[in-house]
């Protein structure tokens, strides 16, 4: 009895949604996320319910267009690594002699 197996090619690969690839898709949600937080606060409040749709979709507008500029600014990683550039430091001063003359003795 013979059984075929499918490989599954993809098994590296991070995931991908309508274009977004990795962390910029839990970006979107946690865009979206806020969005309807705002929206429910802003009914609660009692603003108007147009004026609070036209937020809302205005702001989800910007979402949208933004998200899709940094993952095809940064792509899969890069955001990660323009963020890690910026944290090093410029130039390392070393004062004393003391950190290359410790000697450990066992």
């Amino acid at each position: 009895m013979n059984s075929v197996y499918t490989v599954n090619k993809g098994i590296n690969k991070s995931i991908e949604f309508r274009g977004l690839r990795a962390q910029y898709i839990w970006y979107f949600a946690g865009g979206v996320m806020a969005l309807l937080i705002l929206f429910s606060l802003m009914y609660i409040i009692g603003i108007n319910t147009y004026v609070s749709m036209i937020v809302i979709l205005a702001s989800g507008t910007y979402l949208v267009i933004k998200v899709y500029q940094l993952s095809d600014k940064y792509g899969e990683h890069g955001m990660m690594k323009a963020a890690a550039r910026l944290r090093v430091p410029k130039s390392v001063k070393c004062r004393s002699r003391k950190v290359f003359m410790l000697i450990e003795r066992s």
